[in-house]
């Protein structure tokens, strides 16, 4: 078996960022990555995400995200093409094609288990794998009855499938809100939520939002302990998405009671037969591969853990997860410093040890 100090679960943001502490502390992480690139889950996202973040705001440690207009809103592709650059330019062992299946406790660290049949020896884990492989699909009134299309927006890619469709987003978050109002460009489209969508000025006094929690530093302040669960995020808008939704384009609605066939039944009582629901209801965070961990993970699945650092598995750690340590903790341009935070402590672990 080979044996490794760090094992980095994960190639995307957060585990490039993780990668990245590791060297600056002289260890030598090896970073596995299921997919046979080192980008995360960005380039399964939908075609026409853009950061709601500028480009000055979206770097990770060690490289400004590049481009000369700094106030822009990156594309996707832009982030694919930045974070595969990040990746050549760091000096780690990167192995894609790498899917962690378990991770179980040994005399002196851990056994990580590969797909496929490999397995490394490892000091430290830190898992980085992010949310993507874990859509959340909540209980829906009726959902199970319905007759039509159902997919999560992790299966979203472009409204040309839907052209001239009746269709039902479910979610009052950023995903929702954007995905509805581009589908309404060319289909019928409700935005379906529990409670009205909530809005956030993506601009005050002709500065961006990230301009003003960075400078009031909201944005790095450690309020993720003093949490139950992550707060629902406003959508960030400039404008265009609360006029869409005020010239019904979509509309909003309560979400639907039950389904009958291809029919939703509304809480008016009125039906409507609807071609798909496309459920943008977010994501959890995606650590199968630690089931059988004792102490890893909660009952619901949830990491146990104190700002990243495991609370009941020594010399194990989480980078990237929403609220980790502050707003900012699952972003671009907030993962470095959670990724410094828990490099250090493993560090410190290994030292003792």
């Amino acid at each position: 078996m080979e044996h490794i100090d760090v094992a980095v679960i994960g190639g995307g943001q957060s585990g490039l960022a993780t990668a990245h502490a590791f060297l600056r502390r002289g260890l030598r992480p090896v970073v596995l990555e299921a997919s046979d690139r080192a980008a995360g889950s960005w380039p399964h996202y939908y075609d026409s995400l853009a950061l709601f973040s500028p480009a000055r705001y979206s770097s990770l440690p060690g490289m400004p995200f590049p481009g000369a207009y700094r106030d822009r809103y990156p594309h996707r592709d832009e982030v694919v093409a930045y974070l595969t650059a990040y990746a050549d330019r760091l000096d780690a062992e990167i192995r894609t094609g790498s899917r962690v299946i378990a991770v179980r406790h040994t005399g002196d660290g851990f056994a990580v288990e590969l797909e496929g049949g490999g397995r490394l020896s490892a000091r430290a884990v830190a898992a980085a794998s992010g949310t993507f492989g874990h859509p959340h699909r909540p209980a829906l009134p009726g959902l199970e009855d319905y007759a039509g299309q159902v997919l999560h927006a992790a299966d979203y890619r472009s409204p040309a499938p839907f052209s001239g469709r009746r269709v039902v987003v479910v979610g009052a978050g950023n995903s929702a809100v954007q995905i509805a109002a581009e589908l309404a460009e060319t289909a019928r489209v409700t935005l379906a939520t529990r409670s009205p969508v909530k809005f956030a000025a993506q601009r005050i006094l002709g500065r961006d939002l990230h301009f003003w929690t960075t400078r009031t530093g909201l944005d790095a302040a450690p309020l993720g302990r003093f949490l139950a669960r992550p707060p629902a995020q406003p959508v960030f808008d400039d404008g265009r998405y609360r006029a869409a939704l005020a010239a019904d384009r979509p509309d909003q609605r309560p979400l639907f009671t039950s389904a009958d066939g291809a029919e939703l039944v509304w809480p008016d009582g009125r039906r409507e037969e609807v071609d798909a629901i496309v459920l943008a209801t977010g994501y959890r965070p995606d650590l199968p591969y630690l089931t059988d961990l004792d102490g890893a993970l909660d009952a619901d699945g949830s990491p146990r853990h104190r700002e990243g650092i495991a609370t009941r598995a020594p010399a194990l750690a989480f980078v990237g997860l929403e609220w980790q340590r502050s707003l900012s903790s699952n972003s671009l341009r907030g993962v470095g410093r959670d990724a410094e935070r828990i490099t250090r402590r493993l560090a410190a672990h290994l030292t003792r040890r």
